[in-house]
């Protein structure tokens, strides 16, 4: 059976940062590669390649502020080493987002097939549609209640 994780799962495994510094996309990149937990399995440089080269094709930048780097192909070995990083940019940064407002929210992706990484992007998107979500965005909310938000809205899809 394939199991896949919801976006309050991922969030645990892959965090929530506040106040992450850099000024440009590639400043972010290189500390985001170090700062989020890297499965041993994927070497910090590869991510790092891999996000740059997605970004390099088009902006990741969804508008609203918010931006979902990710690699184009899957680089997670196993299902249980995916993660979504949640990250709270200390300034905002010009990423050439669709809207062309600048991004100070990050959701850094990290997948081990097309299919979870798909069913991810429109589990985020689902949520960027929410003005409580985009609310607690935008208030920084505590890193539990941002996740127990979500967690509560996708046991609210399975009934």
């Amino acid at each position: 059976m394939n199991h896949f994780k919801g976006l309050g799962e991922l969030l645990d495994s892959g965090g929530v940062y506040y106040k992450f510094p850099g000024n440009t996309v590639q400043e972010i990149f290189e500390v985001l590669v170090k700062k989020v937990p890297v499965p041993p399995s994927i070497s910090f440089q590869d991510l790092l390649q891999a996000i740059k080269e997605r970004e390099a094709l088009m902006s990741t930048g969804i508008g609203h502020g918010i931006a979902l780097p990710h690699p184009r192909n899957p680089l997670a070995v196993k299902i249980e080493e995916e993660f979504v990083a949640l990250i709270f940019l200390e300034n905002p940064v010009d990423w050439k987002a669709l809207d062309a407002k600048p991004v100070d929210t990050l959701l850094l992706i990290v997948s081990s097939s097309a299919k979870s990484h798909l069913k991810t992007l429109s589990s985020i998107t689902f949520f960027c549609r929410e003005e409580a979500f985009i609310n607690l965005l935008k208030e920084r909310a505590p890193r539990e209640t941002l996740i127990n938000y979500i967690k509560k809205t996708e046991l609210e899809w399975e009934t």
